[in-house]
């Protein structure tokens, strides 16, 4: 991930609670979208009935599973380097390691893995977690192995997630895997397959248990959430041979927020991520309807060109996009929105270029993440289209968005000075021991003195200062 205005998502070790019957050690790390973390804590709920407790300290760990991230080379190249620290510690201090591979990356090397990193004993698609306990009695047989098949109807809905280094305030709920959208620059379609959905009722038996168990807030996660789809079980490109009564009780995206929202209507909703495409004005309206439903979204436009839109295959123009922008600003005045960037496409000139920093100024996002084109082996572009923008000047196109980013998030972050926004605490503040970090709704990043709150609590502040990403304020005492 090229560096942005926001904190990039590095590798985390993850721990759940310990079981005392459990005698083996699991490191697990997790790279890239908030997707893999969930998925992370769906593998260590199987093993945790496995007989593996997790640990931090990497030299103890008998299994070591990473979690990998695709969607550029440069993630790819991280979790390369974090194998040579796995083999390092194996060959120096614990030479009865294993090594396994989860995730995207395994999904699109397959056997490849095996041969090319020789540390590696175990590979797993992110539709096999639930054979993990087969694979891992192979390893333990001195033998390789590997299952990526890609699943057309799993979705974890029947396995209950441990949350992993958590701090019992915010959680991850999963509602569909996979995408259908070919866009010729990703990889996602090829290394998580075809889009389905996930039982409604099984999502909200999940947000409910996070409630009993104190969580303030929840995310609905999916490739595209907007694509969600209930009608019975199926991909969602099968719905039309659906029968009149799947089709009459059928759960859409709106219809699932206003579900969440309704079983816990204390509880702050957030989405990621959404398509141009399909986010329809029943979400927006459903997001107005409810004050839980946090007023944030993340809307990646990849690019401001419609000719470069229309080369990576995605299936909204310039125009229908800004409309989209001001269906939200109507309904939602107070929404923020966030968005996801590449710069450097195939056949990219400056005047494309020159649409995509018209459309920012048009837009003015509140945050925003952007890269440079990385051509990925087995996509429509990789296999289609020269990968023909010099490096620097993707570089230098970066450059330009990630500092008109920066001004646009200090115009947004402005907005709200000297306004009461509603913060939910989540950790200490960074940069200071006397200082809460929380969120707004609108996905604000807002510190203030701790007096004598609490992680979990919302707290109403009066914001006195601001960065361009942080708000600052004074929590308002509640009147007695």
């Amino acid at each position: 991930m090229e560096k942005t205005i926001d904190e990039n998502k590095q590798g985390q070790s993850l721990v759940l609670e310990q079981k005392k019957d459990n005698k083996r050690k699991l490191f697990i790390e997790s790279y890239g979208c908030a997707m893999n973390f969930s998925d992370s804590e769906i593998v260590a709920s199987i093993m945790a009935n496995q007989g593996f407790n997790t640990t931090q300290n990497l030299e103890e760990a008998d299994l070591v599973l990473v979690n990998t991230c695709s969607i550029r080379d440069k993630a790819e190249q991280t979790v390369r380097k974090r194998l040579e620290k796995y083999n390092a510690v194996k060959r120096d201090l614990n030479p009865k390691m294993k090594v396994g591979v989860l995730g995207c990356m395994a999904e699109r090397l397959k056997t490849k893995f095996l041969e090319e990193e020789k540390i590696v004993d175990l590979v797993v698609g992110p539709d096999a977690y639930k054979d993990l306990p087969n694979l891992i009695a192979e390893v333990d047989q001195g033998r390789e192995a590997i299952n990526v098949i890609l699943s057309k109807d799993e979705t974890y809905g029947d396995i209950s997630p441990v949350r992993l280094n958590t701090n019992g305030v915010t959680a991850f709920v999963s509602i569909t895997r996979g995408c259908d959208n070919m866009c010729t620059f990703c990889v996602v379609p090829f290394t998580r397959g075809r889009e389905r959905s996930r039982d409604p009722q099984s999502i909200i038996k999940e947000v409910n248990d996070l409630w009993d168990k104190g969580y303030k807030e929840i995310t609905l996660l999916g490739q595209n959430v907007d694509s969600y789809l209930w009608y019975g079980g199926g991909l969602k490109k099968d719905f039309e041979k659906a029968n009149d009564m799947q089709k009459a009780t059928a759960v859409n995206f709106s219809g699932l927020l206003e579900l969440c929202a309704k079983s816990q209507p204390k509880m702050r909703i957030r989405f990621s991520t959404s398509n141009p495409q399909d986010l329809t004005l029943d979400v927006i309206k459903t997001m107005a309807k409810f004050d839980n439903i946090c007023n944030h979204i993340h809307l990646p436009v990849q690019s401001g060109s419609d000719k470069i839109l229309k080369a990576m295959n995605r299936l909204h123009t310039r125009k229908e996009y800004m409309k989209l922008i001001d269906n939200i600003r109507e309904i939602i005045p107070n929404c923020s929105i966030s968005q996801d960037m590449i710069v450097g496409f195939p056949t990219e000139t400056e005047t494309d270029f020159k649409d995509t920093v018209s459309l920012m100024d048009y837009v003015k996002y509140n945050f925003g993440y952007m890269f440079t084109y990385s051509e990925r082996p087995g996509t429509m572009a990789g296999r289609n289209m020269e990968d023909d923008v010099p490096e620097e000047i993707k570089k230098r196109r970066l450059q330009d968005i990630v500092d008109l980013q920066r001004a646009h998030s200090e115009i947004k972050t402005k907005e709200w000075l000297h306004k009461t926004v509603e913060v939910l605490i989540e950790k200490e503040s960074k940069k200071s021991n006397t200082q809460w970090s929380g969120r707004t709704p609108q996905n604000i990043v807002c510190v203030f003195p701790k007096a004598h709150y609490n992680v979990g609590d919302f707290v109403n502040v009066k914001v006195t200062d601001c960065t361009s990403a942080t708000l600052i304020g004074e929590a308002i005492p509640l009147v007695q």
